[in-house]
């Protein structure tokens, strides 16, 4: 009997131990008919106005929060929510001491915004032209799906941490903090969010 129980514990923590996913991350549409849509709703509730729609076969739609079936994305200058049973989640997003496609992180007071290109962090700007930062390192935290980055280039550092996050010109919501240090005679930090949605 002891000896079931510790063949069943030890054959099922494997299962246990590994997560689907982990927010914020990418879906796709999946199980909504070909001359349909998927509603985005203004609340997560199938009787909340509709406030806009994704395509039967829209693909990298990017998924910050949950709650009770339900899944919060992006649309226009807001955010809704979509019926999770709706989603497929994408197993390619966040792999190990890489960025995925996508990734940019922006904010405002000052306006500023980095992506990566061609192994450089480019930083942006109104007031400045692009500021290209060969990029050293891309590192993470070793934990499966785990969206935590830092990367390391030239003079910068950047690190996109999951959390809640506004910004501060619109509605809607990002899953990822980010915050960058630019190092130098004058160094500075700039703080805003993140998205992987291209």
């Amino acid at each position: 009997m002891i000896r079931t129980a510790l063949v069943l514990m030890l054959s099922a923590t494997p299962a246990l131990a590994t997560q689907e996913y982990i927010l914020p991350t990418l879906f796709d549409v999946a199980r909504v008919a070909a001359d349909d849509v998927l509603n985005i709703r203004a609340d997560p509730n199938a009787s909340a106005p509709i406030i806009g729609t994704l395509a039967p076969d829209a693909t990298r739609i990017e998924v910050v929060q949950e709650r009770q079936g339900w899944a919060r994305v992006n649309t226009g200058e807001g955010s809704g929510w979509v019926s999770a049973r709706y989603l497929d989640y994408r197993v390619d997003v966040w792999e190990e001491d890489r960025l995925p496609e996508g990734f940019q992180c922006f904010g405002t007071e000052p306006f500023w915004g980095v992506a990566p290109q061609d192994g450089a962090l480019v930083l942006t700007g109104p007031d400045m032209e692009d500021d290209i930062r060969p990029i050293q390192a891309v590192l993470s935290t070793g934990v499966f799906r785990d969206p935590t980055r830092a990367v390391v280039a030239e003079g910068v550092t950047l690190m996109a941490t999951p959390q809640q996050c506004n910004d501060g010109m619109s509605d809607r919501l990002f899953g990822l903090r980010a915050q960058v240090v630019i190092h130098g005679d004058s160094p500075r930090m700039l703080s805003g969010c993140c998205s992987v949605q291209p």
